[in-house]
């Protein structure tokens, strides 16, 4: 299972928090939730605490440098935007900024907090989502435009070479085994 590494900036005084969450997905389709993990209590879930705000901003390959350069230790007076020169541009519905070249962002706000052993599972109420015209097709974003960097573990990354289609099989049609050929 590939994990996407995204970033979640958020308010951090006195400079812009930015960092990468391999633990990222959606929780829900309708209304738009999604959700992203911090193991122990990092400064992400605290600024998310305080602002009940943050955005989703998709990794593309792009970007692998400087994503990677954010799990950098900065101290708290370092703004990883700036430190790793990232530029920010003004979302629309939420105060914290979003990551100007990424693909996809998902501005959101503060849903719920779940506590599980040693991390929390971030609930967020997606209110706006950006997307760059580039990377659709027919009206749905391509994944072979996307890029997806996906965080694997440890030091090791990956990226999306070949992208299968497979039809899912309906009912009424199931042959009894699926054809493994």
């Amino acid at each position: 299972m590939l994990r996407l590494d995204f970033g979640v900036p958020t308010t951090h005084s006195p400079s812009i928090f930015w960092a990468p969450h391999s633990f990222f997905n959606v929780a829900c389709q309708s209304p738009p939730i999604v959700q992203f993990t911090s193991v122990g209590r990092e400064d992400t879930q605290r600024n998310v605490e305080a602002t009940g705000e943050f955005v989703v901003n998709f990794a593309a390959e792009p970007l692998r440098v400087q994503i990677n350069a954010t799990e950098t230790d900065f101290p708290p007076e370092i703004s990883e935007f700036d430190a790793v020169g990232l530029d920010r541009e003004p979302s629309l519905r939420v105060k914290p900024s979003r990551v100007a070249a990424s693909p996809v962002a998902l501005e959101s706000r503060l849903h719920s907090m779940l506590r599980l052993g040693d991390s929390t599972v971030v609930f967020g109420n997606v209110v706006h989502a950006a997307i760059a015209a580039e990377v659709l097709v027919n009206g749905h974003a391509e994944v072979g435009v996307l890029r997806p960097l996906c965080r694997l573990g440890r030091n090791e990354w990956g990226t999306i070479d070949e992208v299968m289609r497979v039809r899912r099989i309906p009912y009424a049609e199931w042959p009894g085994t699926p054809d493994i050929s």
